[in-house]
């Protein structure tokens, strides 16, 4: 499963495709110059309307993964359950995918900087979760 040249996939799943689109280039935009490592929004139904699609995340995913894993970062809590609800599945997400607990777009940052830098799933996960911990003040 781990493939250890190649980066960690990260998929951005929110209610809304704009939001996952531009959380996605402003983590790619940050993660600096060099190889910066693959990143989907998935974003909003097929229709183009708010919500989840269970579709668009396994498609995002199986976009990103190169063999190294793949962090998934959600945005509000019916994200989470569409998620779980895939990984329960075993077949619709690629080996080696994770639910990772993060705020949405520091923990989006977080993953896809580390993963650029070539971390493993492991610290791509402890990364985005570790945005819990920024001070804004």
């Amino acid at each position: 499963m781990t493939a250890p040249d190649q980066p960690v996939g990260v998929v951005l799943v929110s209610h809304s495709r704009e939001v996952a689109e531009s959380v996605a280039r402003l983590a790619a935009g940050l993660a600096g110059g060099g190889t910066t490592a693959p990143v989907a929004p998935a974003g909003g139904t097929e229709d183009g309307g708010l919500g989840t699609s269970s579709e668009l995340i396994s498609a995002a995913a199986a976009s990103v993964d190169r063999g190294s894993g793949v962090a998934v970062l959600v945005d509000l809590g019916s994200a989470v359950l569409t998620v779980k609800a895939l990984l329960a599945e075993g077949d619709e997400l690629p080996d080696g995918t994770r639910l990772v607990d993060a705020p949405f777009v520091e923990g989006a940052v977080a993953a896809v900087v580390s993963a650029s830098a070539g971390a493993d799933l492991d610290a791509v996960v402890a990364a985005a979760s570790e945005a819990y911990a920024y001070r804004k003040e």
